[in-house]
């Protein structure tokens, strides 16, 4: 058995160890074991109470999400759960480490819930396009009430113990030994039972349940599982606890075999592989306890809130004095914000604030552990500085670079340890987004990457190990996508219509709302570097170009592809719409009409398209990567699975034709991919 549960007796307390590692995943064997110990401890007429507990590190992580694209074998979840509620003898969970999902729908079937100071425990399933299938709908409200209940869900958030006990999720915090403390409670439950379904809903402000449904739709994009989560949420206490559970089963299992929970099950195991990179088994990375940062602009300013909000000494360096100044501003504003919204307490704050080390020399970094550029995106700039940490850093070092286009081995080659050196791609705000792009160049030493792979962990960041190459994995497709956008500029659509259509198709920005966003200028300073080599057989499409030098740089100007008024709002911009108009007529283009579909069609087969060269070119080491990436680093719908993943969903006739069409409006030096490889026999390195 791959997971099985140990009886221990405590003199009249049974104690039920669960034992799957790595983290007790609540597995079919897991439901069977737990099942015959239940019976056994059932019938043991000297038992007196009885504690359910995890082995390991941890209570059960979860559910066994291998199985859910199949039959889930019997003994199910609420079985187990019917079991242990229907029995005549109290039972307390002993939670540690994680107790979510289908782990704490078992804690939950529990008359007491003690758990051990550092566990998280929570509800995560709507993050997998599913809802709780074991009571979390029908038993979370009544210990936390509706509106706090359908933030929990439809978030899936983890909840820290301390937290957990004011919400009322768990009844006890223990002190010293979780499973003697979970011992003494259940024998001091001797005798009587205290169902958790059995409890009423309490009464709640009718426009608290309303203001909480509001935000939950909005934040969930109003998906089918968010809806399911709310419905389900509102019915309990308002129909027959057996009523309501056989109904929230019933949707569960309706749900978890949708297409939509079965892209969200192939992003989540995606993730988990990209974290282990592209490494031979074994390899190790290096110790790191501090950080120093080149460069105190806002990337630098950001990647050093990054490091100091998780506990890490930072020298951020700058030879411009006032420069320093702005960074330290914005770290402490940033740091002061995660304080007041509760992501950090006030002692790490302060402690956050008290590691930042601010400096003009770089002498100052000799110490650091790992050292980060985050200068201009200049290659000779980064040269230059690569050139002058080689000659301060000490031995053992890494030297990264935050370059987000720019050749890894051209800025390797100005340091004599060139097996030192790796990309580190922070996107923007690189304290906020998740995404991490650790890139590996010619010569980077495996030990180098793994370190990469190990601080992006650290930082808490989804990390993606990359090859070197123009644009690495993500901006390379982005650039793809954003020219085949402009593309259709010049055919006839507007920027609006664009950008309509792709959040439609459900990313979460389109791309010249984002290109405002971002800023104009920093693609325009890219293009200008690149005007010298780039083909003049490719079609280039000059609008945002034009854009630039009549100062409209997006937000910050108040004007870039919109016009947007004194409270920030977008607007259709006249002018723009003109600069497009002459743009088509210069190139003597018949402008038509592009409805949603077509939009959407191009953009998916230009991303297509430049992610199977990404592949074929050995860029990315997997196609999930590419799915990891885009939905984690450029808004690509998470529901859908990433790109690759939905590609393999559609019908690869239309789709290669699509892709063939892409390939040739952008000009005949655009290869197209070969998809019969790529999809030949289904997704490669697809996990779901």
């Amino acid at each position: 058995m791959s997971g099985t549960v140990h009886l221990e007796r405590d003199d009249d307390i049974a104690v039920l160890i669960i034992d799957n590692p790595p983290v007790n995943a609540g597995s079919s064997d897991v439901r069977k074991a737990l099942l015959a110990r239940i019976a056994e401890a059932e019938a043991d007429t000297t038992l007196v109470g009885v504690v359910l507990i995890g082995a390991g590190k941890s209570f059960i992580a979860g559910s066994d999400l291998r199985e859910f694209n199949l039959p889930l074998e019997p003994p199910q979840l609420p079985q187990v759960i019917e079991a242990i509620e229907g029995s005549s003898k109290p039972y307390v969970a002993a939670l540690h480490g994680a107790a979510l999902g289908g782990g704490y729908e078992l804690a939950l079937g529990c008359d007491a819930r003690i758990a051990a100071p550092e566990t998280v425990v929570g509800l995560p399933e709507c993050t997998l396009g599913i809802i709780p299938g074991a009571g979390g709908t029908q038993k979370l409200p009544r210990l936390v009430g509706k509106a706090k209940a359908i933030s929990l869900i439809c978030t899936g958030a983890r909840v820290s113990s301390p937290e957990a006990l004011l919400l009322g999720m768990i009844d006890a915090v223990a002190d010293l030994d979780l499973c003697e403390e979970a011992v003494a409670l259940a024998r001091s439950l001797a005798g009587r039972k205290q169902r958790v379904i059995e409890l009423p809903v309490p009464e709640e402000k009718p426009e608290d349940i309303e203001a909480a449904t509001s935000k939950a739709l909005a934040a969930g994009r109003n998906r089918s599982h968010i809806q399911a989560a709310i419905r389900h949420v509102m019915a309990a206490g308002t129909v027959g606890a057996r009523e309501g559970l056989a109904a929230e089963r019933a949707e569960f299992q309706q749900l978890r075999v949708a297409s939509e929970a079965k892209a969200l099950r192939h992003i989540f195991f995606a993730e988990r592989e990209a974290t282990r990179g592209n490494l031979p088994a074994g390899v190790k990375g290096r110790r790191f306890e501090s950080f120093g940062i080149v460069g105190a602009g806002t990337m630098g300013a950001d990647i050093a809130t990054a490091t100091l909000q998780r506990g890490f000494p930072t020298v951020l360096v700058d030879s411009n004095k006032e420069a320093l100044a702005r960074a330290k501003a914005r770290i402490t504003a940033a740091i002061d914000k995660g304080v007041t919204s509760g992501k950090l307490s006030a002692d790490a704050g302060d402690r956050a604030k008290a590691n930042l080390v601010l400096a003009s020399e770089l002498q100052s970094l000799e110490d650091c552990d790992v050292l980060i550029e985050a200068v201009f995106e200049d290659l000779e700039t980064k040269r230059s500085v690569f050139a002058k940490l080689d000659t301060i850093a000490r031995p053992c070092a890494l030297l990264a670079t935050n370059t987000s286009y720019l050749d890894i081995d051209g800025i390797a080659a100005a340091t004599t340890r060139p097996k030192d050196v790796i990309g580190l791609h922070f996107f923007s705000p690189a304290h906020i987004m998740k995404l991490l792009e650790v890139v590996a160049g010619a010569e980077s030493s495996h030990e180098a990457v793994a370190t990469g792979l190990a601080i992006a962990k650290s930082l808490g960041k989804q990390a993606v190990q990359a090859s070197n190459g123009f644009g690495f994995i993500g901006n390379r497709i982005y650039a793809a996508y954003r020219a085949a956008c402009e593309f259709m500029l010049e055919d006839g659509a507007l920027p609006h219509e664009v950008d309509e259509a792709l959040k439609d198709f459900g990313f979460a920005m389109g791309p010249f709302a984002v290109a405002d966003m971002s800023g104009l200028d920093i693609a325009w300073r890219m293009r200008q570097q690149q005007a010298a080599t780039r083909d003049p057989a490719a079609r280039y499409v000059a609008i945002p170009d034009r854009l630039c030098e009549m100062e409209r740089l997006g937000r910050k100007t108040g004007a870039g592809y919109y016009d947007y008024d004194d409270k920030g709002r977008p607007q259709r911009s006249a002018v723009v719409e003109d600069v497009i108009v002459m743009a088509s007529d210069a190139k003597g283009i018949a402008r038509r009409s592009l409805d949603a579909r077509e939009i959407q069609r191009r953009a998916m087969a230009a991303i297509v398209n430049e992610a199977g060269l990404v592949l074929e070119e050995e860029i990315a080491a997997r196609a999930s990567d590419i799915d990891v990436v885009l939905v984690n680093g450029y808004g690509f719908p998470r529901w859908l699975g990433g790109p690759l993943y939905w590609a393999a969903q559609q019908d690869l006739e239309e789709l290669a034709s699509d892709c063939a069409a892409s390939a040739a409006a952008a000009g005949p030096s655009k290869r197209r991919a070969d998809l019969d490889a790529l999809f030949g026999s289904g997704l490669p390195n697809s996990t779901a």
